[in-house]
């Protein structure tokens, strides 16, 4: 931002989180500005239907937008119009959640009431402020940490109307306002297409990592070989001299974790026998950072030794979500130790002079969302049981040479796309970054935008 000019002359603003501000800055009590108005408390008692007007929660306010899709209603009584519906200007601040999101409200002619949940502030004076500059001034306060000790005994975080009166905040003239307000929406707008465009391209990256393994470990790395219908649907055609059998085929051992109680976290040790949870089984790769132990002596005496991991054993998922595929699979890392799974998580132990665990991993990982969508069970959450687990299909090479040789491959093209993901992760990070800084430094009154809009 050095291209920005500071103000010519400032003083101490008398709060800590706004430092030094501009001379000519007025610094005062939010309830000076704005009048501060929480929402209508629902009563589904006292609901007689006859002044019924569509009103807005918590989940509508987002920062900078409004849902008015879909609405529910409640009564606002021709007498509370004026103090429960919403007018063109106005802002609506979350009172509890996500304390402190803010949107303006654009508009509609239609009354539009608001719940207890949501303050709404109206500027004292037209001539005065402008809800646009505010917006960001409650985004820095925000990301500052303003709003956190508003009620820090509380579990869930509230911002009461009194309390949000007595907040200090700086207000530049109107004119100033709106030469700020004007300059952050190009600014801000101009960042967040950058950033909504690099995002997208990620996506694409993680679409093109995916295809590439899937495409090396379903049809291998020879584009001329010869094909054959494998026989499964879903999966199309496999090389020809490639098999298709079940994961129980080059199986020699397999097991679940524990039923019942038997791991619960209050049992868990700060070392001892690693515990293998569902977060620990990446789509294809073993995920280290979240450890859980218990005692030998636990383990010995409450769960036996039927749920061992070995390095190089496969590691099957028997739940999933949205992002974290049910069936998803990895293997287990030779650095692991003593170690067993918990429920819900699948260990098999192959024949590796016929299948390469990394190999099975990264097929049984690339072919998990198709697949177990057919073989899962369970209405509420997907689930997959030890003997599903154990019939998936697998489409392998007869050679481990040719196992290994599409391992290294995928890894690599793999590796590729992960170094270009993470360098645009963090552009898109930076950028984030220095919309924070923007924004921060214009309604704090660190760079003059008088010349700028």
């Amino acid at each position: 931002m050095s291209h920005y000019k500071p103000y010519p002359a400032y003083k101490d603003s008398g709060v800590e989180w706004l430092g030094e501000v501009p001379e000519h800055w007025a610094v005062c009590k939010l309830s000076f500005r704005y009048s501060i108005e929480l929402g209508k408390m629902l009563d589904e008692k006292k609901l007689t239907k006859t002044s019924l007007v569509p009103y807005l929660r918590n989940q509508d306010v987002q920062w900078g937008s409004i849902n008015t899709q879909d609405l529910p209603e409640m009564d606002i009584h021709p007498e509370e119009l004026e103090r429960y519906t919403i007018r063109d200007g106005d802002l609506l601040v979350c009172e509890g959640g996500d304390v402190g999101r803010a949107a303006i409200w654009r508009g509609e002619s239609a009354a539009f009431g608001y719940q207890k949940a949501l303050h709404r502030l109206r500027h004292r004076s037209s001539g005065a402020d402008t809800a646009e500059f505010f917006f960001f001034a409650l985004l820095t306060a925000k990301c500052r940490g303003v709003f956190e000790e508003s009620d820090s005994k509380a579990t869930i975080a509230h911002l009461p109307a009194e309390k949000f009166r007595q907040y200090r905040f700086a207000f530049p003239p109107l004119s100033e306002q709106q030469a700020i307000a004007t300059h952050l929406d190009r600014e801000t707008a101009r960042l967040d297409a950058l950033v909504a465009k690099k995002t997208r391209f990620t996506e694409l990256l993680r679409e093109k990592r995916q295809a590439l393994i899937t495409h090396a470990v379903t049809k291998g790395l020879n584009p001329n070989v010869r094909m054959k219908d494998s026989g499964v649907e879903w999966l199309g055609q496999v090389p020809e001299h490639w098999e298709t059998m079940s994961l129980a085929r080059v199986t020699v051992a397999r097991c679940d974790g524990p039923f019942g109680s038997a791991i619960k976290s209050e049992n868990y040790t700060d070392s001892g026998v690693r515990v293998i949870r569902l977060q620990n089984i990446g789509i294809g790769e073993f995920k280290d950072g979240d450890q859980a132990f218990l005692s030998p002596e636990y383990r010995t005496e409450v769960i036996g030794h039927g749920h061992d991991v070995e390095p190089g054993d496969l590691l099957i998922a028997g739940l999933g979500d949205e992002n974290n595929p049910l069936g998803r699979t990895c293997v287990a890392p030779s650095s692991l130790g003593d170690a067993i799974v918990k429920a819900d998580c699948y260990r098999f132990r192959t024949d590796r002079s016929k299948a390469l665990p990394a190999f099975l991993a990264l097929q049984l990982s690339a072919t998990a969302r198709v697949e177990c969508g057919f073989i899962s069970t369970g209405s509420t959450r997907e689930r997959l049981n030890l003997g599903l687990a154990a019939s998936r299909v697998i489409a392998l090479p007869p050679s481990t040479d040719e196992q290994s040789a599409i391992v290294e491959r995928a890894s690599m093209a793999a590796a590729r796309l992960d170094a270009l993901l993470s360098k645009t992760e963090h552009s898109i990070e930076l950028l984030k970054e220095r919309r924070a800084a923007l924004i921060t430094a214009a309604v704090t009154g660190q760079i003059d935008l008088r010349e700028h809009h």
